[in-house]
C-alpha cells in the first residue's frame, strides 16, 4: 500500500499530503467512494456540512471503525462550519451537529468555509426571492472563530483553520486570536496557481490545501467552453515524459510546491490513479513550464451571487 507523506501543523497533528474530496459526491456514491478510497489506502477525508452527505460519510466511518479495517487514530477527518452558522452560538451549534453526523468524538481539522455570513435559522442556502443571491447576516467570522477555539479547548477539534479567506481577513484573524489558524483551503490548480496567497500563508506558518485541484469538470460554476485542464500541451508533454496520466503530473506538482490536495472521483480506477503519484520528480525546468501556464483563472466564482457581502473574499488581488 502506498505510503503517503504527511505535513505537521501548528497544533502538532499530522496531515497527509493527498485526501479525498467529497464537495459534489452525490448520495449514494460518496458512501462507496470512501469504502474504496480507504481500502486503497487514503486516511485524510475532506468533507463539509454544506455538502449534505456527511451522514453518509459518518455511517461508513462508524462501519469500518466498528469492523477494526481502519483505526480512528489513523484517520484525518476535515470539515467546515457554514455561512448560516457564523454567530458565536449557531458555530458551538454547529460543531456538535458535525460531530453528530460524522459519527466521530472529535474532527481533526474544523475549518470556517467562507468568511461570509448568511442568514441563520433556516435554509442551508437562504435565496431572495429572485433565487440570484443569499440573504446575509451581519455575523463576524472571528464570533465564529472563537466557538472553534473553545471547541479545540473542550477536545472536540483537534486544529482549526480557514477557507476562502483573502489575507487581509487572514491577518484579522491571526490580529484577534488565541489559537492561531493552521490550515487555509482555497481553489488552486495549474490555471489558478494563487502563488501570492500561498506564499502568504507559509511565511505565517499555514498550510495550504487546494480543492478543485484538477480544475473540477463536474462543478456547475464552470463555463460553457472553459479549456479543460487535463488537455493542456504543457501538462500533456509532462506527463508522456514520465509515463503517468495527466491528472498524475497535476496532483505531484500541487505536493511539489508544497501544497496539499484533496481531488475527487468515486472511480476506483482515478481513486488508485490520484494516489500512484509519490514515485517521480518533476524538474526544475517542468516546474517553470508548468508555472507558465497560470491563467489566473477562478472556476469558483461567486461575485454575482455574493460579491457585495461586506466580508466577500474575492475584491482584492489575494
Amino acid at each position: 500500500m502506498t505510503v503517503v507523506p504527511t505535513v505537521t501543523l501548528k497544533s502538532g497533528e499530522k496531515i497527509p499530503v493527498i485526501g479525498l474530496g467529497t464537495w459534489l459526491s452525490k448520495p449514494g456514491e460518496v458512501a462507496q467512494a470512501l469504502k474504496i478510497a480507504l481500502k486503497n489506502g487514503y486516511r485524510h477525508i475532506d468533507c463539509a456540512h454544506a455538502y449534505m452527505n456527511q451522514d453518509e460519510i459518518g455511517q461508513v466511518l462508524e462501519e469500518v471503525i466498528a469492523q477494526g479495517s481502519v483505526k480512528r487514530e489513523e484517520l484525518f477527518i476535515t470539515s467546515k462550519i457554514w455561512n448560516t452558522f457564523h454567530s458565536y452560538e449557531k458555530a458551538k451549534e454547529a460543531v456538535d451537529i458535525i460531530l453528530q453526523q460524522l459519527k466521530l468524538k472529535y474532527i481533526d481539522l474544523l475549518l470556517i468555509h467562507w468568511p461570509m455570513g448568511f442568514q441563520e435559522g433556516g435554509e442551508i442556502f437562504p435565496r431572495t426571492a429572485d433565487g440570484n443571491h443569499m440573504h446575509y447576516s451581519d455575523a463576524d467570522y472571528l464570533d465564529t472563530w472563537k466557538a472553534l477555539e473553545e471547541a479545540v479547548q473542550a477536545g472536540k477539534v483537534k486544529t482549526i483553520g480557514l477557507s476562502n479567506f483573502n489575507s487581509q481577513q487572514i491577518q484579522r484573524v491571526i490580529d484577534h486570536s488565541h489559537i492561531q489558524p493552521a490550515m487555509l483551503q482555497i481553489e488552486s490548480h495549474p490555471y489558478f496557481q494563487q502563488t501570492k496567497l500561498i506564499n502568504f500563508c507559509k511565511e505565517k506558518g499555514i498550510e495550504v490545501t487546494a480543492f478543485s485541484p484538477l480544475g473540477n469538470m463536474a462543478t456547475p460554476f464552470r463555463k460553457e467552453g472553459q479549456a479543460n485542464l487535463l488537455e493542456d500541451p504543457v501538462i500533456l508533454e509532462i506527463a508522456k515524459h514520465h509515463n503517468k496520466s495527466p491528472a498524475q503530473v497535476i496532483i505531484h506538482w500541487s505536493i511539489q510546491r508544497g501544497v496539499i490536495v484533496i481531488p475527487k472521483s468515486t472511480s476506483e480506477h482515478r481513486l488508485k490513479e490520484n494516489f500512484d503519484v509519490f514515485d517521480f520528480e518533476l524538474s526544475k525546468d517542468e516546474m517553470a513550464k508548468m508555472a507558465g501556464i497560470d491563467r489566473n483563472w477562478r472556476i469558483l466564482d461567486l461575485t454575482a451571487r455574493d460579491g457585495d457581502h461586506p466580508h466577500f473574499p474575492f475584491n482584492i488581488e489575494f
